[in-house]
This record gives C-alpha cells, structure tokens and sequence, in this order.
C-alpha cells in the first residue's frame, strides 16, 4: 500500500481576485496605501524613513484617525484625547512603516543625491525634504503603488504578503515593557538582559498559525472555524500524551495565551485573523477574579477566540509553502493530467476530492476526460487499486457520455471489473457478466484500495465479512487471485474478520499467495 500522504488537508480558498479585493481592503494595507498616495516631497522622515514627530498628526488625520474634541473639554476630556491621540499616532506610525517596507514608497538618503550632483544642491535636490535638519530622508512614490491600480490579483496579494511579514515581525519583536528593562546606563539594548530569541519567537508563532491553519482545514476550509485561545494555546504546549496539565504547565498555557492575545491584536488589522481580545476583566486580581463567571460555552469566548479569515488562509499556506511544506489547495490539479489528478486526490477527503474532480473536468470534454482517467488508472503499483477507485468516482461525475470509453475496457484485465461495475450503476444494457476470476480480482482491488484509504475501520470490516459469506470457500480461490496486493489483502482479511475460522482460514490463504509468488 503506498505510504505517501499529503502533510495537510486541501482547502478550499476563493479565487485571486476575490482575495486581492479582500486584501485590499485590510485596514493596515488600505492605510499604508492612503498615506503612499498622500505622501510627497514636503513628507518629512527621519533617516531610518519613519515619520518624523511633527509629521504624526498630519498622518493621522489623512487616515481619520483624529475625532472631534470637546469645545468645552474637562481634564478627563482631555486626558482621553491624549490617549486617543498618541494611539491615532501610533496607528499611523505602523501604516507608515508598511508602506515603506513593501515598496509603496520610497525614502532615498539626501547624501546619496548630494553625491550623486557633485555637490550642488544635494540636500534639497528633490523639493528640499529633509531641509533645515528635522528630515533625513527623501519621499517618492514607490513601485509597488502601481500595482494597486494597475497590477494582477497575484501582485497585490504579494503585496499583501510582504505586509503580513512586516507585521509578523512586530508581533514575535520583545514587548515594550521588556524593552525598557533591558536598556543598560549607556541608552543601548542589553540583549542578554532581554533574554529573547527571535528565532524561537518566531518559531512559536508559525506553530500556532500552522495548528489555526490545520484546525480550519480540518474543517474543510471553507467556512470559518472560530478557535478558543486556551485551546490553540495548549496545542503549543501541552504534550499529546498528558493526561491531567500539571500547574507548571498550565502557568505555561497561561503565559502563552497573554503573548498570543497581543499577537493576534497586531495579526487582525492585516486581515489574517478575525480576533475576539480576552476580557479584561479577567485579569484582576485573585479576590476579584472569583467572582468571574466560568464554566459554561459562553464564557469561552472571554478567553479569547480567534478565527482564521480566507485570506489568512491564503497568507499562511504561502508562507508553509515557502518554508517547504505541502499544503495543497482544491484546484491545484485542474491543469494536470489524469495521472496527477487520481494520485493527488487518492487521500483528500471525499468532500475536496470530488471538488477537485470537478474542476479537471470542467477543463476538457467529457468523452476525452474518461479515457484520459481510464488509461490513468491502469498500473500495478501499490497505488493502483486506489487510482482505480477514484476513477470510478470520477467517471461518474461525468456521466453517460463516459459510457462509450468505459465499454472500450471490458475485456481489460484490470478495468474490466470496474468498467462492469460503472455501467450496472449507470444502468446500462447489455452488460457482460463477469467471469469468476473477474470477481475475485476485483474484489482484491477494492478491499486493497480501501486499506490504503481509510486503514481498516469498520465499514471495511462489514464489506470483507461480507464478500466471505457472498462466495462459499472464498479464500479457497482468492490466494490464487494474480494481483500484487493479494497477499496483503488476505492478510488484512484474516485481522478483520471476527469469525475466527474465517480470520484462519485467511491467514492460510495469504500464505500460500506469498509461496505462490515466491514471498
């Protein structure tokens, strides 16, 4: 039986346009966008190209960040406007940030122009920015701005993912908190004082981005899967074959949990995540906490619950995929061959597999199609009797019009018994019957492809006790039975069946299939 297995479930994803429009309209990417658009000459940016101070309120306002104060403001008022400011402030910041890292606008250092003219007017040579020493640096639009007007589905999205890096920096960067402890009497970060491992950092958040993206495919991928956090937090950290946590892991899970909500509080403007915070009324103090409600569904959700968006979907599989990980998605087949198709679909989940089906065939006419899976189908390697199953799938998805390429395969030793069984379905005349050693061949095929499908789970069971009370002395003929998997089949067999003479008498005959063959 083959053992190849795709590393993660296919999803299900819109196609690009729909999630370039998604992306578009992130409020993170839409802000950078807008402040690439109403940058200029006259923008002022220090020399690591960040907005200078001055330049902050005017950015926030171009975002509509800034409300309305009161005309008669009390010192409460007011202390809230300076709140609301600073984080009108710090959101434009970001933006700023974005915009510079993915190319939408470019800050080029006035020293190089000063070189580049020989001198002559180099600080201001384009429009003077940077002048009187508050400005470091020279804005123009970037390349990467066309491509919101004019570029493809696939160059926004890239675009869209260049963003997503910049904002999964931030969110695995040291809290400011930590930052501040660890600033030695010289002003500069003592990095072994902040005991943080970017690597590590980052490494934890890809894992628990993997676990969302698995748990959402899982699912299907399609429609959303809203994760508590306690929950995603404890995949990380709880190992699979503990029983009961012990305190020093649950304090582990804890601490996780209070990382990931400031993660995810960074990760939701991007659009990769729709993210209910943990309430905060959960983190006061322990005579105050026991008066917090717990125990029942609707209290997860204080917890904090995240959900994986399709565009999130997208941006992780990306980044899996780029890492080297086989994340496939429905429809990746559509421009493959037959071959590609049936191999590819052998262990998707029935409701993606018939999606992707359907796409291929969509592709080509239906007469050619079905001859293109039948010939795909032929072989004697350990994936052949699974091929064949989803052949038939396959072919029934296309119909009667397969009937003409199916009859063409009667007499084929390996398609015949499929080919019998497609038309009798399809309720076709004149069907030949099969021979016995058709049969039983057959019925070797199926019971090999269902192993390398699903193991042996219960509905296998049924069908081999089944197929044994159907044919008197079946395992009298079956060891004779010429197919690869004979052996194999029977010794399965003999663990399924509960009847004990039976189990026997299949064990004897996967013997003698393997000194038939020389095994």
């Amino acid at each position: 039986m083959s053992g190849d297995r795709p590393t993660l479930p296919p999803v299900r994803l819109p196609s690009d346009a729909e999630l370039a429009r998604d992306a578009l309209a992130v409020p993170l990417l839409a802000r950078a966008v807008r402040l690439a658009r109403w940058a200029g000459p006259g923008t002022r940016v220090g020399a690591g190209g960040e907005l200078v101070e001055e330049q902050l309120p005017a950015a926030a306002e171009v975002l509509g960040l800034l409300g309305t104060e009161s005309p008669e403001p009390t010192e409460s008022d007011e202390a809230l406007a300076a709140q609301a400011r600073a984080e009108a402030e710090a959101a434009a910041s970001e933006a700023w940030r974005v915009a510079v890292d993915t190319g939408l606008v470019e800050v080029e250092d006035p020293s190089d122009d000063a070189k580049s003219m020989d001198g002559a007017d180099g600080a201001g040579g384009a429009g003077g920015v940077g002048a009187g020493g508050d400005g470091d640096g020279t804005v123009s639009a970037g390349a990467a701005l066309q491509l919101i007007a004019s570029g493809s589905p696939q160059d926004v999205l890239s675009l869209w993912l260049d963003a997503l890096d910049v904002v999964f920096a931030d969110a695995t960067a040291p809290v400011l908190e930590d930052l501040a402890g660890a600033i030695g009497d010289d002003g500069e970060i003592d990095l072994d004082a902040l005991d943080w491992d970017p690597e590590a950092e980052a490494e934890f958040l890809e894992g628990v981005l993997g676990n969302l993206y698995l748990l959402t495919a899982g699912e299907g991928g399609t429609d959303p899967v809203p994760v508590p956090l306690p929950v995603l937090a404890a995949s990380m950290i709880v190992p699979d074959d503990m029983g009961e946590p012990t305190d020093d892991v649950l304090e582990q899970v804890s601490d996780a949990m209070m990382r990931l909500d400031d993660q995810f509080a960074l990760l939701e403007p991007i659009g990769l995540v729709t993210y209910v915070p943990v309430d905060e009324a959960l983190m006061v103090d322990d005579a105050e906490a026991e008066s917090v409600p717990s125990g029942d569904d609707e209290d997860v959700s204080r917890y904090g619950v995240v959900t994986l968006t399709p565009l999130g979907l997208h941006g992780i599989r990306s980044r899996m995929r780029d890492a080297g990980v086989e994340a496939p998605a429905v429809g990746d087949l559509a421009d493959k061959g037959a071959d590609a198709l049936l191999d590819g679909v052998a262990h998707f989940p029935e409701p993606a597999a018939r999606a992707e089906t359907e796409q291929w065939l969509a592709r080509r006419e239906p007469a050619a199609a079905a001859s293109e899976l039948l010939a795909a189908a032929k072989g004697t390697d350990p994936g052949a009797p699974l091929r064949r199953l989803h052949c038939q799938q396959s072919l029934a998805l296309v119909g009667a019009e397969a009937e003409p390429a199916v009859r063409e395969v009667l007499d084929d030793a390996e398609l015949g018994g499929l080919a019998r069984v497609w038309l009798a379905e399809l309720g076709a005349a004149d069907v030949p019957p099969p021979s016995e050693s058709m049969i039983f061949w057959l019925a070797i095929d199926t019971i090999a492809a269902q192993l390398d499908a699903e193991g042996e789970p219960l509905e296998l069971q049924e069908l081999v006790e089944g197929l044994v009370g159907q044919h008197s002395g079946f395992f009298d003929a079956a060891w004779r039975v010429d197919h690869p998997a004979t052996a194999d089949v029977l010794e399965a067999m003999g663990r399924l069946h509960r009847d004990r003479k039976a189990a026997k008498d299949a064990r004897k005959a996967a013997f003698k299939a393997r000194s038939r063959n020389g095994g």
